[in-house]
């Protein structure tokens, strides 16, 4: 594959797939910095990814393949690296950026996301996004079985998790 046809199909995907892809990095980056960094990891491998895409699954499943590993792996990395750095904790506000203001609910359900283990947050993702069990089977590698199972513990854990939350969800 020549460079220009992978760059026409890196775009068309950015373009299709862009809000898709935030979503994912929403829920395992919760400061804007680490955001970035994410996207920027996902989007380097979605680059990479392109000559040896096959079309044996749509491009969005592979695209959320990908992210989701992605993900994954950049959290893990996180976790070392913020284990290291311990003692700079006391003054990282300092170096934060502020956020944006976000509805308080959003911003505590995506705070809840984030504490899931990874199978079950990229469940969540992928249910928040609309796609069948079918699709989340094919994209995590589980059975569709599987996925309702998750699914239905996933939901019983935030209505109880919400409960607590003063504005309820």
């Amino acid at each position: 594959m020549i460079e220009s046809e992978q760059q026409v199909i890196f775009e068309t995907w950015l373009g299709q797939y862009k809000a898709m892809i935030f979503k994912i990095v929403r829920a395992y980056a919760l400061n804007p910095m680490d955001r970035d960094d994410l996207f920027q990891d996902i989007m380097i491998q979605v680059w990479r990814s392109i000559p040896t895409f096959r079309n044996e699954s749509s491009p969005s499943t592979w695209i959320y393949r990908i992210s989701l590993n992605t993900s994954i792996k950049w959290i893990q990395r996180e976790r070392k690296h913020s284990e290291l750095n311990e003692s700079h904790d006391n003054i990282k506000h300092v170096l934060m950026e502020s956020p944006v203001p976000m509805d308080e609910r959003l911003a505590w359900l995506y705070k809840e996301i984030y504490t899931l283990n990874e199978i079950d947050r990229c469940i969540t993702i992928l249910m928040l996004d609309g796609l069948s069990y079918k699709e989340m089977a094919s994209i995590l590698g589980i059975t569709e079985s599987n996925v309702g199972v998750k699914i239905n513990r996933i939901k019983k854990y935030l209505v109880s998790k919400s409960k607590a939350f003063e504005y309820g969800v």
